[in-house]
């Protein structure tokens, strides 16, 4: 992998400091409950499909009282696209050097009542560069309240910067974050774009203040459930949806393919899964 230019690595270094930020709110939670849960951190080293070193990153999972099962990955990895995928990534048609950088984040909670959350940001670097991500509200048992909070903020986040961005990436996460198969959306949205590029500093600013709306909503929304009382039937209701979360990040997330396409870590890209969900 070749060394990270000044962007690359002011946006590795964005995404890892988002990540130490997130992972202590939510150690902080844990331990409001009573749990003396922490993030245990488990770094790994991708191999190029050239033989070369070919970056890596860190996963980070924590399973707590409050969340039953939380994974937050930084990884910056690069080096050559391999074969026929390499000419579907935005700007590898005809050079196949790339160089990505990035969080992903999945939580699932043990209280039904609490949302299930998932939020990445990323910059990927081609022939083009450009910034993309979002994050999206996956509750098991809705509540109006918080689905309303979770988007004013992102509406928030995308209105400082161009009043056009919310409801074109409001509109982007709901097509998205659609199962075919099932015809229905895997939650109640958020935001979603991809391929933002132009103007590098307006971009990241951008980026970064999707990463600060989902450190400032997302907590408060757990606070707000993570002691509500639940029955069975709620119990049965989570897992029975965290069936239709596997089975859209198992055949429709673009990272779930580009993580497997690129020799990412297995672990780290299968974090997103429940630990216990049902099918009837």
């Amino acid at each position: 992998m070749q060394p990270l230019d000044e962007q690359q690595a002011a946006a590795r270094t964005w995404f890892e400091h988002l990540r130490d930020l997130i992972c202590a709110e939510f150690e902080a939670i844990e331990a409001e409950a009573g749990s003396d849960a922490r993030f245990v951190y488990t770094p790994w080293d991708r191999v190029d499909p050239s033989g070369e070193p070919g970056g890596g990153g860190v996963r980070g999972v924590m399973k707590g009282k409050v969340f039953e099962k939380v994974g937050v990955n930084v990884s910056t990895v690069g080096g050559v696209l391999d074969g026929d995928f390499g000419k579907t990534i935005h700007g590898a048609g005809d050079d196949p050097r790339f160089c990505a950088t990035g969080i992903s984040l999945v939580a699932h909670m043990a209280n039904p009542h609490v949302p299930a959350v998932h939020m990445n940001t990323r910059m990927l670097a081609t022939t083009k560069r450009w910034f993309g991500g979002g994050a999206d509200l996956n509750p098991p048992l809705p509540i109006a309240e918080d689905t309303a909070d979770f988007h004013a903020v992102l509406q928030a986040a995308c209105d400082a910067h161009d009043p056009a961005h919310y409801p074109r990436f409001k509109q982007w996460a709901d097509d998205y974050f659609y199962i075919p198969h099932r015809h229905v959306h895997r939650g109640v949205g958020g935001i979603f774009y991809d391929h933002l590029e132009g103007d590098f500093a307006r971009d990241f600013a951008f980026t970064q203040d999707v990463g600060r709306a989902f450190l400032d909503i997302y907590p408060r929304i757990v606070r707000r459930r993570m002691a509500t009382p639940f029955t069975d039937a709620d119990l049965a209701q989570q897992r029975a949806w965290r069936g239709r979360y596997a089975e859209f990040n198992l055949v429709y997330d673009r990272g779930t393919l580009f993580g497997l396409k690129t020799g990412g870590n297995i672990d780290a890209i299968l974090m997103s899964l429940p630990p216990v969900a049902t099918w009837d």
